[in-house]
């Protein structure tokens, strides 16, 4: 069986078990909370939580049902992004900035329509995709990347600030984005 690359990296982003006290999530292992876990039928100690369980559960719900697989297909970095994006966040909150990012990069509809902000990769968001890197190529994929972290930064930026307790995990989460640019 060959291995997603995208959902290793994740993996290998997310590491081993963590049950921090300022985690409203509870237990995490292989960034699979508890409660994901247990939906999965998983009824063990999270401790034990097997790197394959969570491969499982990361590439059913954060690769293949959002649709990113089918981005994978025009552009691996931003398939990679918008997965890691999803399992911290959800997957609609990645393609909703994706989608903001398109609307914003489209020259008031100049090389596609605007796509709609729905949180779901559809026709309209890989036609407009594969519109926006024909027109802006290699350097486009990086800049909308670039973009998608920075919505992600100033989302890690507010939760900290909102609640005290969030800053335990600031430094965490933006690592990680350091960690995932060098993949």
């Amino acid at each position: 069986m060959s291995l997603n690359p995208v959902i290793v990296a994740v993996l290998e982003n997310e590491g081993a078990y963590v049950n921090h006290p300022d985690d409203p999530g509870g237990p995490t292992h292989w960034g699979i909370t508890e409660k994901t876990a247990r939906e999965y039928g998983y009824t063990g100690d999270m401790k034990e939580f097997t790197r394959d369980q969570a491969y499982a559960i990361l590439e059913k719900n954060y690769w293949y049902q959002p649709g990113f697989d089918k981005v994978y297909a025009i552009s691996p970095a931003l398939a990679l992004e918008l997965c890691d994006t999803g399992t911290n966040m959800g997957p609609s909150v990645g393609v909703k900035w994706l989608q903001r990012w398109l609307n914003a990069y489209n020259q008031q509809g100049r090389y596609y329509p605007d796509v709609n902000v729905d949180g779901k990769i559809g026709p309209m968001t890989l036609d407009a995709l594969s519109a926006f890197l024909k027109e802006r190529g290699q350097e486009g994929d990086a800049v909308l990347v670039t973009s998608l972290n920075c919505s992600q930064g100033q989302r890690y930026l507010d939760l900290a600030e909102s609640k005290a307790s969030n800053e335990s995990f600031i430094y965490g989460w933006m690592k990680g984005r350091v960690r995932l640019s060098n993949t």
